[in-house]
């Protein structure tokens, strides 16, 4: 693997504007470059968002090789308490590989539609339709259609999914630190939520590639790797005219097919990409458009492969993988005065509703920041400072410009950050996202771990 092949592609990142806060590049299993962008590190897990799915896929296969499961099984028939009255008859129709492959015949993504059907039960409002094509015969992306995967494994196995990950496969692999967010009455997304470390993204890749083996254990057999990773649907293009290359390609059992191998994919750009015909495993994650590192990995990596570079090319690489940052605010450390404003929460992508109390304190090098609901949020100058003010880590850091205080909160084990300015003469602020997270603007219930929320991801 050439080093400056890994330059180039940190160059094309740049250049594009491209958020990454992990990277963590594999090949013929050896690790041949890995970076994290401060404030984010290594120890850290990420939200992966709907990279979840494919380790539900994953779950999924363990419970058919264990028989517990078949691709044909019914919805209607593993879940028969959870039948909605008047069932349109395709609902009685959907099995495991309808679901596995987003081919149940929802029109669009059946999520909220489901929701507000039946806000007591998501499985419900999923059979309730409505369908608009035959089972089996069109892909749309429908995150329903895990969640109910989910609920299906958990009843034949008698274990929540989380538990029966951690038994299965993250116990076996040494990974100790899964988290999971989970819907408001205690169960797993299975469609998002799992929060992991980059290296166990990237182990999991490997685990992948080596179809199921973990050391000399078989972990996942490997024809249901095999079946998981291969093509099952077409793919409907994008309707909103992006290029979307590697969405393109067909999907599997909750895994995209792309130009060059598969890929694992999480909003915002969590990725697990997976490349048999190279030997190549490549875990990121950030805050970013999911196609732009794709389209960078072929362009620029994978001319990379087999060739070799000097030691000094090696060196340089390696400061540069070791100094990754996302820059801290810049500014001065004062004025040392205190500040209480009121935000405002009309403006787009507030974190924080209308009228919130901001208070800003002078803390050595830096501030306390606090709100209405949210107690002390520890924000450092020059350097990321890291407080817990309702569980979840929050990692900080700002300055004043001139007579506005600006601060960047980062939610570090998601893709999220809320940008705070306050304005010390008029006494106003403005909290707002960077992206807003797909469980809700609300910075409080982000700051809870694990997060608790009814299914509303978009």
């Amino acid at each position: 693997m050439s080093s400056r092949a890994v330059a180039a592609l940190l160059d094309r990142l740049e250049a594009g504007s491209v958020e990454c806060h992990s990277l963590m590049v594999v090949h013929r299993g050896h690790v041949v470059a890995e970076g994290w962008w401060a404030p984010y590190t290594a120890d850290r897990p990420h939200l992966l968002y709907s990279l979840t799915k494919s380790f539900t896929s994953i779950a999924v296969g363990l419970a058919i090789a264990d028989g517990l499961l078949t691709l044909d099984d019914r919805v209607v028939d593993v879940l028969p308490d959870r039948v909605p009255d008047g069932l349109p008859e395709q609902a009685g129709r959907i099995t495991v590989h309808h679901l596995l492959s987003m081919t149940a015949g929802h029109p669009d993504d059946s999520l909220a539609e489901a929701w507000r059907r039946e806000p007591r039960d998501l499985v419900k409002g999923f059979l309730r339709g409505p369908f608009t094509a035959p089972e089996g015969t069109r892909h749309t992306y429908d995150n329903s259609t895990t969640y109910v995967l989910a609920r299906m494994l958990e009843r034949v196995t008698g274990r929540g999914l989380p538990e029966f990950l951690d038994e299965r496969l993250f116990g076996p692999m040494g990974v100790d630190h899964a988290e999971w967010d989970r819907v408001s009455g205690g169960a797993a997304f299975g469609f998002h939520g799992l929060h992991l470390t980059t290296e166990a993204v990237a182990a999991f890749g490997e685990l992948l590639l080596r179809g199921g083996m973990w050391g000399d254990r078989r972990l996942v057999p490997r024809a249901w790797v095999e079946l998981a990773t291969a093509r099952h649907a077409d793919c409907v293009p994008s309707g909103d005219g992006t290029d979307d290359a590697d969405f393109s390609c067909g999907y599997g059992y909750q895994f995209w097919m792309s130009r060059h191998g598969y890929h694992g994919q999480g909003a915002f750009g969590q990725q697990c990409v997976v490349v048999p015909s190279h030997a190549l495993v490549v875990a990121v994650t950030g805050q970013y458009d999911r196609q732009a590192v794709l389209d960078a990995l072929w362009e620029c990596l994978l001319p990379g492969l087999g060739h070799t570079g000097s030691s000094r090319d090696d060196e340089i690489l390696a400061d540069r993988l070791r100094g990754l940052s996302l820059h801290p605010v810049r500014g001065t450390a004062g004025p040392e005065r205190g500040v209480v404003a009121r935000l405002d929460g009309s403006v787009a992508e507030s974190a924080l509703p209308d009228g919130t109390t901001v208070v800003v304190e002078p803390r050595g090098a830096g501030w306390f920041v606090r709100f209405t609901s949210i107690p002390d949020v520890v924000v450092g100058h020059g350097e990321w400072t890291e407080s817990a003010p309702l569980g979840r880590p929050v990692v900080s850091a700002g300055a004043w410009q001139g007579g506005t205080f600006v601060a960047d909160l980062y939610v570090i084990t998601t893709p999220h950050r809320v940008r705070l300015v306050v304005d010390a003469d008029t006494a106003t602020a403005r909290a707002t996202w960077s992206t807003t997270p797909l469980t809700g603007p609300s910075l409080e219930l982000h700051l809870r771990a694990p997060l608790m929320t009814r299914p509303d991801v978009a």
